[in-house]
């Protein structure tokens, strides 16, 4: 890599964290407005480190005539979220008082949407606090990423190849400049959590309450003002918003802005999206059911109750309305594979996506076929376009490397000293950026703050390999990638 792309991703690393420092002036408000001056120091310090390293970086100047390659964006995705992770960890070491372990845990967690916390005591916890780890989410979720492709653009640098390195998101382009698609993704953005604000406060929430929710909700993070997640408010419309957003929030942005484009018809043609909702809506009532008959509860809260919980894992949202690992081993089990699912390719969530297992689904039925017609030209097509190699060779790469990311991490977890419930169930909701993960740990009732500080670096990496789909960081960590 020349010293003239490494120049110019120290300058738009630069970007960020000024980006990043300007944000930590929304909690210094709030502290404000809730009254703790006395604490205003505790986020007064970290903005001014953060904002002085990103101008310290951007001093110097874009260098002139560097265009970035594909593998400098490979470089600058992945430098960009650990370098912004390890700023946005430090207010919560000045205000929370915890270890830079912690910190750091908690800030890659939020980031990347996961939405596993060490930090206890939320419900009395300082309003500073609790809106910079939503904050989090919401930039962390599609706010930065948005950011960042409207302004690699007006650098001169393909900023839509960025975007292409953080999600694998293969719908056609709706516009054709990539700051043009970026403006409308952030509008759209902002309008969600606007509505979702005005919509949990309607239902019930404190407006401070409303505005963390819709953060978390539309990011689909799932961190919660109080440590009892979703079960703290009783109220039904309160949930039922809730699943609203992390629904929204889990479909292509990209099928949106085909929507403001006239394209009125472009979510409900979409193979990705109507496999989504009714695979959502088909759990739903099955398991709605299920919990029905083997509970006290009437069939419409049954309902409610796991249109919550399975929206908020399949989605990778992290909420929880209950301990849902009381409903026996069945219930567990489910949740563990509904873990793997994810949202839709090009939104905020985390996990497989969907769109592979379809994939995958018109793969097997093809092959199954041609089994059957040795000499017949089956056509494999998703989403009315043809299924070229690229794809099947992505699925097949991602798929593999996913699933063997698990797996080894899982066994780190066990060697360090964690339960096999732990270590596995830990690795895989760190990887699908879920939150919660099985047992009476990490469970939907407790937290991460137990586990050894080994064990929080090995789950943050797991966390940011998840958010950037693993063969982002494996390009970098290459021996290949590094020769001229």
């Amino acid at each position: 890599m020349s010293l003239s792309s490494l120049r110019m991703i120290a300058f738009l690393l630069g970007i960020f964290l000024i980006t990043l420092g300007v944000s930590m002036l929304v909690p210094i408000i709030a502290l404000l407005v809730t009254g703790g001056e006395e604490r205003l120091g505790d986020f007064l310090w970290p903005t001014l480190i953060t904002f002085g390293c990103g101008l310290a970086a951007v001093l110097p100047g874009r260098p002139d005539k560097v265009q970035l390659r594909p593998r400098d964006m490979y470089m600058l995705t992945t430098s960009s979220w650990v370098v912004v992770c390890g700023f946005a960890a430090l207010p919560m070491v000045f205000i929370q008082h915890i270890s830079y372990t912690d910190a750091f845990f908690e800030t890659m967690s939020g980031i990347t949407t996961t939405g596993s916390t060490v930090i206890a005591g939320l419900d009395n916890a300082s309003p500073a606090l609790l809106i910079w780890r939503s904050m989090l989410h919401w930039l962390g979720g599609i706010g930065f990423i948005g950011m960042a492709v409207a302004v690699l653009p007006l650098l001169r640098v393909g900023g839509m190849r960025l975007f292409q390195t953080e999600s694998s998101d293969w719908s056609e382009k709706v516009m054709p400049r990539s700051h043009m698609v970026a403006k409308y993704i952030l509008g759209i953005y902002v309008a969600f959590t606007l509505l979702g604000f005005l919509a949990f406060w309607a239902a019930g929430m404190s407006p401070f309450e409303a505005i963390n929710h819709s953060m978390a909700a539309i990011s689909t993070g799932g961190f919660s003002t109080s440590d009892a997640s979703l079960a703290h408010w009783t109220q039904p419309a309160v949930h039922w918003v809730a699943v609203l957003f992390m629904l929204l929030g889990s479909l292509p942005f990209t099928l949106y802005v085909a929507y403001l484009r006239g394209n009125r018809k472009a979510l409900l043609r979409d193979q990705q999206v109507r496999g989504f909702v009714g695979f959502l809506v088909l759990t739903w009532l099955v398991f709605g059911t299920w919990l029905w008959l083997n509970s006290d509860n009437a069939w419409l809260d049954a309902f409610r109750i796991v249109a919550v919980n399975v929206t908020s894992v399949v989605t990778t949202t992290g909420f929880a309305l209950g301990d849902y690992t009381q409903w026996g081993g069945f219930a567990v089990l489910l949740f563990f594979y509904l873990t793997f699912v994810g949202g839709c390719s090009g939104s905020t969530a985390g996990g497989l996506k969907i769109f592979r297992f379809q994939v995958a689904y018109v793969m097997l039925k093809a092959n199954l076929q041609q089994m059957i017609h040795p000499r017949a030209v089956i056509k494999q097509q998703y989403n009315d376009h043809p299924i070229d190699e690229d794809i099947v060779r992505s699925l097949i790469t991602f798929s593999f490397f996913f699933t063997i990311t698990i797996g080894v991490i899982a066994l780190g977890l066990a060697l360090i000293g964690l339960d096999w419930v732990t270590a596995l169930t830990g690795a895989a909701t760190a990887v699908c950026n879920v939150g919660p993960g099985l047992g009476p740990i990490i469970g939907p009732a407790g937290n991460f703050a137990s586990l050894p500080d080994s064990a929080k670096w090995l789950l943050s990496l797991g966390m940011l390999l998840g958010r950037l789909e693993i063969i982002t960081i494996l390009v970098v960590l290459s021996p290949a990638f590094w020769r001229h």
